[in-house]
């Protein structure tokens, strides 16, 4: 089955033909399709993963959330249509157990929102409201439920980590890092607005307020912080490890949202960045009172800052940086967690490459921008040397040491939900999620109450695991809710709902009336776009 899915790359796009190269990545997913193997990161003959020993159900369960959105976008509506059910029938998030905020929330509640708006186009069946209901949104609604105590806090800062049953422990440490305080506002901004609920966006909007009052003097935010005194404990400065994600969804969100506030936020981060941390296209770690280099080091976790200063046609910069990255990837056939600027070469202890994303992903960006097939040829580089380096009789290893490609026993999540993910995006630039092609020609769906609302006609917007979310179920679930509120006001309850319609794929119809109309992708940030011009 999974071979199936990956075997439809080589057909997909005559004029890319680099896409056949995925197609040997099919026997990395095929353990996934079987309820019963576990141990999802360990990769050689004699690991638990080839012998199929058993795993605790639960989680199981939870590494099939970023490989069941990864089906959908491949193409494999069976296998896509046979994990939600699976899960659906399956999962309880009333365990004895405890679980990182951050990781439940890009991972789990990300992936079902996700696979909850491309259902549609799965083929599931849907409930009548759609997207607005349903069973994988209800999950996603259950699992962020869970992790609401970590916000229940004098600052309105999450804990790191919350016990899926009874809450957050008395022993809880209160120092997390900043990306764990700042990377929540797409999803629980999401789930608000498709279900009504204004608790999760609050949530996410209070954490972000909150930390963005604790910003030092030269308007930097360090590493770590202690979310009950707001004392900063790792005073670094940067745009990696610890911090990157949080700067993704000030931009990310201000798209998505059409919110000017994160939008401004991230405007005052970069200036400040730009000033203290950024040397000849590189951006190095500073004490964030005082702006001094503390770590002249590049982080691989940075590689997507090229992408996200493309989302806001910063381009001049964000191609010189990406040159910059590219360097370190032709010089070691990968990029090592940690390289130190200075030496050129790797940093101790820090040699591995666990088949990160982010460069490719910048490189899926930077092309959709440019047209530029450098970007593709990063893409064929990565596939060569992922190929070459990293294949296993069981999948995909993680490399131990980029210097002499040593691998090590284990296979990250984030290379089925990610890498994979933005490499085929990038060889596929008609893909749906980007919006059908070209602009305002692509497939869409009808959704909402009397199917009166337009879906994924204008581009999508991934969360930090890669999971699409459309914003433009936002918008619709939102508008119907508003509608009835006023429907209430003045005429009692509102009619009953009517079975939503989803297209089958590559059908399109003629737009019918609207009562949540969408904008292309780009026009939906030129509302943001006077706001970034008056401050730059």
């Amino acid at each position: 089955v999974f071979s199936v899915l990956l075997l439809s790359l080589s057909c997909c796009h005559a004029l890319y033909p680099y896409s056949h190269a995925l197609y040997p990545y099919s026997h990395a997913l095929y353990p996934y399709s079987h309820a019963l193997y576990p141990y999802s990161h360990a990769l050689t003959k004699n690991s638990y993963f080839c012998n199929a020993s058993f795993l605790f159900l639960f989680q199981l369960r939870t590494m099939f959330f970023p490989p069941n959105v990864s089906l959908k976008v491949l193409g494999n509506h069976t296998e896509f249509q046979r994990v939600a059910s699976l899960l659906q029938d399956t999962v309880d998030f009333d365990i004895d157990a405890n679980a990182s905020v951050f990781e439940t929330n890009i991972r789990v509640v990300g992936g079902l929102l996700s696979a909850h708006l491309l259902a549609g186009r799965g083929g599931m069946e849907l409930e009548p409201g759609w997207p607005c209901s349903g069973p994988l949104l209800r999950m996603a609604e259950d699992a962020a439920r869970k992790l609401l105590p970590a916000f229940q806090t004098p600052s309105g800062m999450p804990y790191g980590t919350v016990n899926l049953l009874s809450g957050v422990s008395p022993t809880e440490t209160p120092v997390t890092c900043t990306a764990g305080v700042g990377t929540f506002i797409l999803e629980f901004a999401t789930l608000s607005r498709l279900t009504g609920d204004a608790t999760f966006e609050k949530a996410a909007r209070q954490a972000l307020r909150a930390l963005w009052k604790t910003r030092s003097d030269i308007g930097l935010v360090g590493n770590h912080i202690n979310i009950l005194s707001l004392k900063w404990v790792a005073q670094d400065a940067g745009i990696g490890a610890g911090v990157d994600s949080y700067f993704e969804y000030l931009v990310k969100g201000a798209i998505m949202l059409q919110d000017e506030e994160l939008l401004n936020m991230f405007l005052e981060y970069d200036r400040a960045i730009q000033n203290y941390t950024r040397f000849d296209d590189w951006y190095l770690w500073v004490q964030m009172h005082r702006g001094t280099v503390s770590m002249p080091v590049f982080q691989s976790l940075e590689a997507f800052w090229p992408g996200l200063q493309s989302l806001l046609g910063n381009l001049d910069s964000a191609v010189r940086t990406f040159q910059n990255y590219y360097s370190v990837w032709r010089q070691f056939g990968g990029l090592p967690e940690f390289y130190s600027i200075p030496q050129g070469y790797t940093v101790d202890k820090r040699e591995g490459y666990p088949l990160r994303p982010e460069l490719i992903e910048s490189a899926m960006y930077l092309f959709r921008a440019t047209g530029d097939h450098t970007y593709l040829q990063l893409g064929l580089d990565a596939l060569e040397s992922i190929e070459k380096i990293t294949r296993t009789p069981c999948g995909y290893a993680s490399v131990k040491d980029v210097r002499d490609h040593a691998l090590d026993n284990r296979m990250e999540s984030f290379f089925l939900a990610e890498t994979i993910k933005y490499l085929y995006l990038l060889f596929d630039p008609a893909h749906f999620l980007h919006g059908g092609g070209a602009e305002g020609d692509g497939s869409w769906e009808a959704g909402g109450e009397d199917g009166q609302c337009v879906l994924g006609a204008g581009g999508f917007i991934f969360n930090t695991e890669a999971h699409p979310l459309d914003p433009a179920a936002l918008h619709c679930c939102s508008q119907h809710a508003a509608e009835r509120r006023a429907q209430s006001q003045t005429q009692g309850p509102p009619p009953s709902q009517s079975e939503s319609i989803a297209l089958k794929p590559g059908e399109k119809k003629t737009a019918p009336a609207l009562s949540c109309p969408v904008q292309p992708f780009s026009a939906r940030f030129a509302v943001l776009g006077q706001v970034f011009t008056d401050n730059t």
